[in-house]
C-alpha cells in the first residue's frame, strides 16, 4: 500500500469504477499520479477536470491523514495491487482499489465461502445456518465463513463460525472501527479475536448516509467461491448478493423452505428458475463447489449454461421490444402484475443475464 493508493480512491469524481479503469491503464496508483495531463485525458479518458484533481493531489493531505488514523486504531490497509489483497475480489470488474481491515487480513484470502439471507430469520433459517457452517467446518480444511453482520441470517452465520472454531469475515457498511449494527459489537470482537476480520472499502472520511450497503453486497459475494442465500423472501438485499454473485460468475445456491413460508418464498424460486442449486447438506455444498476435487481454494467452478426462462419471465421479458430503458411502474402497468410478483421475476432475468438494472429502478435489454 502507497499514499497513492489512498489519494486515488479519495480523488473526488473517481469512483470505484474510474479507479479499475485507470489501474487497469495505468498498472499502480504510483504511476496514475504520475501520468502527464495528455496521458490522463487523452490515454486514459478522464475528464480535464478530474484530471486536474490528480495532477494537484489534491486528496493527499486528506491520504496522509487516513493513515494516521488508521494506525492509531489498528488498522490495515491493503491495496488492489498488494499481494494480500483477495485474488477472487480483484478478478471482478469493480473491485476496490483499497480494503480497510481490522483483525486477520489472511482471512480474505483462506477459502471463503458467503452465507446471507433476511433480516428476519425464522428459528429454521437459524438452525441450518448452525447444521451447515458445523458440518462444513468438520469437512472443509481453511474453510472461512462471510456474511454482512446484520440481523437475522448473517449474524447467525458467524455464530456458527465461532461456534464451530473456524475464522468469519464481517463486510461493513460503514468505516472502520466502528461497526453496524451497534448491537453487534460485542459478535464483531470475538471476530477479530478468534481469527477473523472486519473489512470495509470505506475511509474514515467517508460520509455515512445509509446508501452503502448495495455496494457493500458486491463484496459479501465476490470474496468466496459460492455463495448460499439460506433464507429470504421475494425481496431483499441477500437476493442483490445472489445477484452479484451470478455475475461474477460464483456457484450460487439455496436452502430450500416450506411452500408456504414466506421468508423462503425467495429462495424457492431461485431453485425452481433454476438460478440457483439446491443444498441441504454439506456434502451437497462440497458437491457444488467441487471441494472434493482440488485443494486451491480460489478456483471456480464453470460457469453453469444460462437456465431457461420460465414462462413467466419469457413473458415479461417480452416487455423489452427496443432497447429502451422501462421503469418497474411501466412494466408493471403493461403486465398487471403485483409489486411483489413482478419484483421476483426481474431478479429472475437479471441472474438468467437477460436484463441489468440501470439507476433510478430502471431496467434494460442484454
Amino acid at each position: 500500500m502507497t499514499l497513492e493508493d489512498i489519494a486515488l480512491q479519495m480523488t473526488p469524481g473517481i469512483g470505484v469504477k474510474g479507479a479499475v479503469h485507470l489501474l487497469e491503464h495505468f498498472g499502480s496508483a504510483a504511476r496514475i499520479f504520475a501520468a502527464s495531463a495528455d496521458e490522463l485525458t487523452e490515454g486514459a479518458g478522464l475528464r480535464p477536470d478530474i484530471a486536474r484533481q490528480l495532477l494537484q493531489r489534491k486528496a493527499f493531505a486528506a491520504a496522509e491523514r487516513e493513515i494516521a488514523y488508521c494506525r492509531r486504531h489498528g488498522i490495515a490497509i491493503v491495496a488492489s495491487t498488494d499481494a494480500g489483497y483477495p485474488p477472487l475480489l480483484r478478478e471482478t470488474p469493480d473491485y476496490p482499489a483499497v480494503l480497510y481491515i481490522k483483525g486477520n487480513a489472511e482471512a480474505l484470502t483462506a477459502r471463503c465461502l458467503t452465507l446471507v439471507g433476511t433480516r428476519r430469520a425464522t428459528p429454521y433459517g437459524q438452525a441450518m445456518c448452525d447444521r451447515l457452517v458445523g458440518e462444513l467446518a468438520e469437512r472443509v480444511p481453511g474453510l472461512c465463513i462471510v456474511s454482512g453482520l446484520a440481523f437475522g441470517i448473517d449474524i447467525a452465520a458467524h455464530r456458527a463460525a465461532l461456534t464451530a472454531g473456524i475464522p468469519t469475515v464481517a463486510v461493513l457498511a460503514n468505516a472502520l472501527p466502528e461497526v453496524t449494527p451497534t448491537q453487534h459489537a460485542a459478535i464483531a470482537r470475538d471476530i477479530v479475536e478468534h481469527g477473523g476480520a472486519l473489512v470495509t472499502e470505506l475511509h474514515s472520511q467517508t460520509r455515512q448516509n445509509g446508501s452503502f450497503y448495495v455496494a457493500r453486497n458486491r463484496i459479501i459475494a465476490a470474496l468466496s467461491a459460492g455463495c448460499i442465500v439460506v433464507e429470504s423472501p421475494d425481496s431483499g438485499g441477500s437476493l442483490l448478493t445472489a445477484h452479484c454473485a451470478d455475475s461474477y460468475d460464483r456457484t450460487l445456491m439455496a436452502v430450500p423452505g416450506r411452500a408456504t413460508d414466506p421468508m423462503s418464498s425467495g429462495t424457492n424460486h431461485l431453485i425452481r428458475n433454476r438460478k440457483a442449486q439446491l443444498v441441504m447438506t454439506a456434502d451437497d455444498v462440497i458437491r457444488e463447489l467441487m471441494w472434493d476435487l482440488g485443494t486451491d481454494p480460489a478456483t471456480l467452478r464453470p460457469k453453469p449454461a444460462t437456465p431457461e426462462l420460465t414462462r413467466d419471465e419469457a413473458g415479461l421479458l417480452a416487455c423489452f421490444r427496443t432497447d429502451d430503458p422501462l421503469s418497474a411502474e411501466t412494466l408493471g402497468e403493461l403486465t398487471g402484475l403485483d409489486p411483489g410478483e413482478l419484483a421476483s421475476l426481474l431478479i429472475g432475468l437479471e441472474l438468467a443475464g437477460a436484463i441489468r438494472q440501470l439507476p433510478g429502478n430502471r431496467y434494460m435489454k442484454q
